[in-house]
C-alpha cells in the first residue's frame, strides 16, 4: 500500500493515489518485456538477500540488522541524485522541526560533496554566522572525528545537540593555506526568515533568508509595517533572496502570490505527463503594484529560484545580481510509518511560468552586478552550482555552473543593493555592472559543485 506523502523542502508531492493508478495499468500491457525485467529485478533482490545473510552470519562482530538495512537504503537513494536520501526517525523529526522554523544546533545549511560536508550558507544571527562560517567552507572534522565516511544525515546529527554545549569544527577554506579550527556553542535556533528595514527613507527592503512555515506571514507583516512607516513616499520594494538556500514549495508559491494578481507561478512535472501540477496566483497584490527589485546570486537556490523565476517571467520584478544556483528538482518526503523515518525522493522537476527549467542552469538576472571582493576573500567568491554536483539531474541544452555569491557585510559597499535603489529612484541602468572582463569570465567558467 502506498503511504501518505507530504510536501516539504523544495517541491511538491506527487499524489500517491495517482502514482499508483498510472503505474499499475502500464505493467499489464508490457507483456514479456515487463516480465523479463521483473524476473531480473527479483534475481538482484535475491543477491541482496544473500549478501545480507552472509554479513549477518560471517562478519567479525555481530552487526545490527536494522543498521544494515538503513545503510542499504541510504546507499540506494544516494546513488540516484544529490538530493534523494533516507532519513531515520530522528532525522525525520528534526527536519519537521526545522521546517517549522525552530530547531537546535549551529544554524548552518550544508550539503555533502566528495565525502565531506560543504557549507551552502550560514543562517543569519546564529552561532555559525557569528563565528564567521562562510559559504563553500569544507568541514573535515567534528570534535576531532573525521567527516569522511559519514552520511550527510549522520554529520548533521553530530552538529546538533543540547543548547550551550560546544563542538569543534575543522574547516578548509579556499585561499587559506592551513585548516581553520572553530569552536561553536550550540544554541536554540529560531529562524527569523524575514527581516526588513527602510532604505533611504522611501524604499522598503525585505530580506528572506529561508522558506519555512512562517515565511509568508512574516513577509505580509513586514510589508504592512513598511507601508505604514514610509507612507506615500514609498518608491518600491527590494526583495533580497541572495544566499537563500530554499525551503518549502508552498511558501515559495505564497510568497510569489503576495506580489502577483494572476497567472501561473510554477509547474512541476514528474515521470508521467499525468502527474503535472500547476500553481497559480490569486488576486491581491499586497504591494499595490509598486515596483519590485529582486536580488539573487549564486547562493539563491530552489524555492528562491521559484520566486525569482515567477516574478521575472510575469515582468513583475527586475532581477539584479548574478546567476542563481540552478536547483530545479522536486523532492517529496514520504513517511515510512511509525519509527521508520522517511524517504526524501526526487519526484519531479519544476518549471517557471514560461515553461523554462532552471535545472543545472540557474536564473539569469536582468541586470548583472558583480561585487568588489576583498583580496583575502577573492578565492571563495563563486558558488559552483547544481551543474557541478556529482550525479545531478541533467538539463536540456547547455548547463551553467559558477556564480558569485559574496554579499558585502556593509550595505554601503553592496553594489547590487545600490543598483536596486538607483532603479527604484529612476536612475537608468545603461549596462551590466561587471567590473572587468576578466572577472566576468571567471563567473561564467565551468566549475565543480554545492542544496537544498
Amino acid at each position: 500500500m502506498m503511504r501518505k506523502t507530504s510536501v516539504i523542502l523544495l517541491s511538491a508531492a506527487t499524489g500517491a493515489a495517482l502514482t499508483l493508478f498510472v503505474t499499475q495499468p502500464r505493467a499489464v500491457f508490457m507483456g514479456s518485456s515487463a516480465r523479463a525485467a521483473t524476473s531480473d529485478t527479483y534475481r538482484q533482490l535475491n543477491l541482496f538477500g544473500d549478501v545480507f545473510e552472509r554479513v549477518r552470519s560471517d562478519y567479525v562482530e555481530k552487526p545490527d540488522d536494522s543498521k544494515l538495512v538503513e545503510s542499504a537504503i541510504s546507499g540506494m537513494l544516494a546513488g540516484l541524485d544529490p538530493h534523494s536520501s533516507y532519513m531515520d526517525a530522528k532525522s525525520f523529526r528534526d527536519m519537521q522541526v526545522q521546517t517549522r522554523g525552530e530547531f537546535g544546533g549551529l544554524g548552518i545549511e550544508v550539503t555533502m560533496e566528495d565525502g565531506l560536508i560543504k557549507v551552502v550558507s550560514p543562517i543569519d544571527d546564529t552561532p555559525a554566522s557569528k563565528a564567521g562560517i562562510m559559504a563553500n567552507d569544507i568541514i573535515t572534522t567534528l570534535d576531532d572525528e573525521a567527516v569522511q565516511g559519514l552520511t550527510l544525515n549522520q554529520a548533521v546529527e553530530k552538529m546538533r545537540g543540547p543548547v550551550n554545549t560546544k563542538i569543534r569544527l575543522k574547516i578548509i577554506r579556499k585561499g587559506q593555506d592551513n585548516p581553520i579550527e572553530v569552536t561553536l556553542v550550540r544554541d536554540n535556533i529560531r529562524v527569523r526568515s524575514v527581516r526588513a528595514r527602510v532604505e533611504t527613507d522611501d524604499i522598503a527592503y525585505i530580506r528572506i533568508t529561508t522558506f519555512n512555515e512562517q515565511t509568508t506571514e512574516g513577509l505580509k507583516r513586514e510589508i504592512g509595517n513598511l507601508q505604514n512607516q514610509i507612507g506615500d513616499k514609498l518608491k518600491g520594494f527590494i526583495v533580497d533572496l541572495r544566499n537563500n538556500p530554499g525551503g518549502l514549495l508552498e511558501e515559495a508559491v505564497t510568497v510569489s502570490d503576495t506580489f502577483l494578481e494572476r497567472g501561473e507561478i510554477v509547474s512541476t512535472r514528474g515521470r508521467n505527463a499525468e502527474e503535472t501540477q500547476r500553481r497559480s496566483a490569486h488576486a491581491g497584490d499586497l504591494t499595490k503594484g509598486k515596483p519590485v527589485i529582486v536580488l539573487i546570486n549564486g547562493g539563491s537556490a530552489s524555492a528562491s529560484e521559484i520566486v525569482a523565476g515567477a516574478l521575472q517571467d510575469h515582468k513583475r520584478a527586475t532581477l539584479v545580481g548574478t546567476r542563481s544556483f540552478g536547483k530545479g528538482s522536486v523532492q517529496t518526503i514520504i513517511p515510512l510509518g511509525s519509527g521508520n523515518g522517511a524517504l526524501r525522493l526526487t519526484t519531479a522537476r519544476y518549471f517557471t511560468p514560461s515553461g523554462k527549467s532552471i535545472q543545472a542552469k540557474g536564473i539569469v538576472p536582468d541586470i548583472e552586478v558583480l561585487q568588489e571582493v576583498p583580496d583575502e576573500l577573492k578565492a571563495r567568491t563563486d558558488t559552483k552550482g547544481e551543474a557541478s554536483l556529482r550525479g545531478h539531474l541533467k538539463s536540456e541544452g547547455d548547463e551553467k555552473t559558477g556564480s558569485q555569491s559574496y554579499v558585502p557585510p556593509d550595505a554601503k559597499d553592496d553594489k547590487a543593493l545600490k543598483m536596486a535603489g538607483d532603479l527604484l529612484h529612476g536612475i537608468k541602468a545603461t549596462a551590466t555592472a561587471a567590473p572587468a572582463t576578466s572577472d566576468k569570465a571567471a563567473v561564467d567558467k565551468p566549475g565543480n559543485k554545492a542544496a537544498n
